[in-house]
């Protein structure tokens, strides 16, 4: 075991300075205008690589390119994930799904242009949510694969997507949290129908856009600003981490976006654990009047406590943020953990009041659902 974790550590390390190498010469190449919270234009990826004795690398910039959480988050050591014995475990949950868990597809189109020149939000499935805001739509995290991995791996979705991708209304932005299959979904986004939307991803995921023919992306550090004519859009930290391939671990950024509306705040969090870094950004950006927030996969915890939260931990999140309303995402279509699937929204609302909040602030959706932002809000 011993001679195999040594060969395992020495191509790791060959293959991890080669891609350092490689990064830091595509970094030199391109960049992409954003502004800091200061209204300075900066440069997203190259701002990494900088040599000039003036540049002080942020803390969650490591020097071989990579990134890291915010300081003073839990880290999870690095250690072989058990994953057989995880998919054994996995195979034994039996999903029931509620039958008022999903809306009719008949009426969800429907709904949708029903509402049209409201400011709404839809529940496409997981965390990939429709937005509309002043005659604007959003999508986040567009995933719509039946299963969440490369080619046919991965874990496979129980419910599929309230529409087809095909069926989208006209997406004028899109926005990226990280570089996970369930988020950044590959078919997705090659036959995305509407490439014409801005799309706003974390650094060193613009490439992955430009192939598939996006011609509008805009990579963001955090803390990075993007005016989009009334809609400002703050890419913010997360705890979480990313990985698509056997050695590109941490090798993209992840963050959550705050979008800032007619005075209205509202934040989606990229999959995210609890930490220290709430209690600063509720100081800074509170209070908010939405968040949305994982709620499920959190079982095993020794495992996904430092990935994801669980329900309890959303709504401490939610109280460090200030936040009013918040929204529990992450949960009910695909099984990616090994609590009952359907336990999340159950913990979320029990657990409300111990966070200071009453049952109707926090908000759950069926799959399809259509809620404006005043019905939220109320």
């Amino acid at each position: 075991m011993d001679v195999f974790n040594n060969k395992r550590n020495f191509f790791r390390f060959i293959k991890d300075k080669s891609y350092s190498a490689l990064l830091m010469f595509l970094a030199s190449c391109t960049s992409v205008p954003v502004t800091n919270r200061d209204g300075k234009k900066t440069e997203d990826t190259s701002t990494v690589f900088k040599t000039e004795e003036s540049y002080i690398r942020p803390y969650h910039h490591l020097p071989d390119g990579t990134f890291r959480n915010p300081e003073g988050s839990v880290e999870q050591l690095d250690y072989e994930f058990p994953w057989f014995k995880f998919n054994k475990e996995r195979q034994k949950i039996k999903v029931k799904i509620p039958e008022e868990h999903v809306v009719p597809k008949e009426n969800v189109l429907s709904e949708l242009t029903a509402l049209e020149n409201e400011d709404t939000v839809t529940w496409i499935g997981h965390t990939t949510f429709l937005i509309r805001l002043g005659g604007k739509t959003i999508i986040t995290d567009p995933f719509f694969s039946p299963n969440a991995g490369p080619l046919a791996f991965g874990p496979r979705r129980y419910i599929d997507p309230a529409i087809k991708l095909s069926e989208l209304p006209k997406i004028d932005l899109l926005l990226l949290t990280h570089n996970h299959y369930d988020h950044l979904d590959t078919e997705a986004t090659k036959n995305f129908p509407h490439k014409k939307a801005a799309v706003l991803c974390p650094l060193k995921l613009s490439k992955f856009y430009k192939d598939f023919r996006f011609k509008d992306v805009t990579e963001m550090d955090w803390y990075q600003e993007k005016q989009l004519e009334d809609l400002k859009i703050t890419f913010l930290p997360a705890i979480h981490w990313s990985r698509r391939e056997v050695f590109d671990r941490n090798r993209t950024l992840w963050g959550s976006f705050l979008i800032e509306y007619q005075r209205k705040k509202i934040l989606f969090c990229c999959d995210t654990a609890t930490g220290e870094v709430y209690k600063k950004l509720g100081k800074e950006y509170g209070p908010i009047d939405i968040v949305f927030v994982n709620i499920g996969a959190y079982e095993p915890v020794d495992i996904m406590k430092y990935s994801h939260a669980n329900p309890a931990e959303a709504l401490d999140i939610a109280k460090n943020l200030k936040a009013k309303k918040v929204i529990g995402t992450h949960w009910g279509t695909i099984l990616m953990s090994l609590e009952d699937p359907f336990e999340p929204p159950t913990k979320f609302l029990v657990n409300a009041k111990n966070y200071g909040y009453q049952e109707k602030d926090a908000i759950l959706f069926k799959i399809g659902e259509t809620k404006t932002i005043k019905q939220i809000l109320s």
